[in-house]
């Protein structure tokens, strides 16, 4: 069936849309890789020559690397918590009969509504209450707290299209309701698991507001590094630090698309 020439015309400014938010979203992030590979002592595009200096002056910094260690260690420590936070209460939400399920979800999903600087905020003076204020312990909470609502909405939308028959049919041929969880609605429900996952890792390495109210000179994550050397120097390193948190995320959606596909985890959301 032929298209009319308005529906060509419609089909053509959707396109030219589609490319202009894809060129908007991605545009500053080839700068910012760009720049720092520039051979100038101050930040310039189109960059001048091209060098390693500054990724090889980012590494050679110890304590750049200690913020690394620890906004790796509490990103993966606070996915892994979130998700055997958020299953359970993905699972209690939407399979229990007992009132007040909504609330229970509410109070979940309400870090996603609050500020993280308002968690944050509240995080310090809880922590400084029950005297572990400005720990890996505080930190590690914190984001536990802005990223459980990704695992479980994630989920969520995994369950709203499960069919249950199939783990009333794995018990009736003689599985215990453990291995039903794992055999059967763990693979279903694993494109959400993985989904949510990516978003915390993300949200967690990326988060400044939460993390610099609980930081010490001892205990910085990298982005609250980077917000500090940024108010005193402007230079390609910070081009380099920040590439690199870009090319964590471009190897976490490849790793995303080799284990699960990205088609399905879209399709597990829709």
């Amino acid at each position: 069936m032929m298209m009319t020439v308005s529906e060509r015309i419609g089909r053509a400014c959707l396109v030219i849309v589609v490319w202009a938010g894809l060129a908007f979203l991605t545009l500053p992030l080839a700068i910012i890789v760009a720049v720092s590979f520039t051979e100038t002592e101050y930040l310039k595009f189109p960059p001048q020559g091209f060098t390693f200096r500054w990724y090889e002056r980012f590494l050679a910094d110890s304590s750049y690397l200690e913020s690394i260690g620890l906004s790796a260690s509490i990103a993966f420590g606070a996915t892994a918590i979130a998700v055997l936070i958020g299953v359970p209460a993905a699972l209690a939400i939407t399979r229990s009969s007992l009132p007040g399920r909504g609330v229970v979800n509410a109070i979940f999903l309400a870090p996603l509504i609050l500020p993280t600087i308002v968690i944050g905020a509240a995080l310090l003076q809880y922590a400084s209450a029950l005297g572990f204020a400005r720990s890996y312990a505080a930190l590690l909470l914190g984001h536990v707290v802005i990223v459980v609502p990704y695992i479980l909405r994630t989920v969520l939308a995994s369950l709203a299209r499960f069919d249950q028959s199939l783990e009333e049919a794995s018990l009736d041929l003689g599985a215990s309701g453990v291995s039903t969880f794992f055999l059967v609605t763990l693979p279903i429900i694993k494109p959400g698991i993985v989904a949510g996952a990516l978003f915390a890792l993300i949200i967690s390495w990326i988060n400044v507001e939460l993390s610099i109210f609980n930081s010490t000179a001892s205990l910085m994550p990298i982005p609250v590094k980077l917000f500090n050397y940024v108010q005193y120097a402007i230079d390609p390193m910070v081009a380099a630090i920040s590439a690199g948190t870009i090319y964590v995320a471009i190897v976490a959606v490849v790793i995303l698309d080799i284990f699960v596909g990205i088609d399905r985890v879209a399709a597990s959301q829709k």
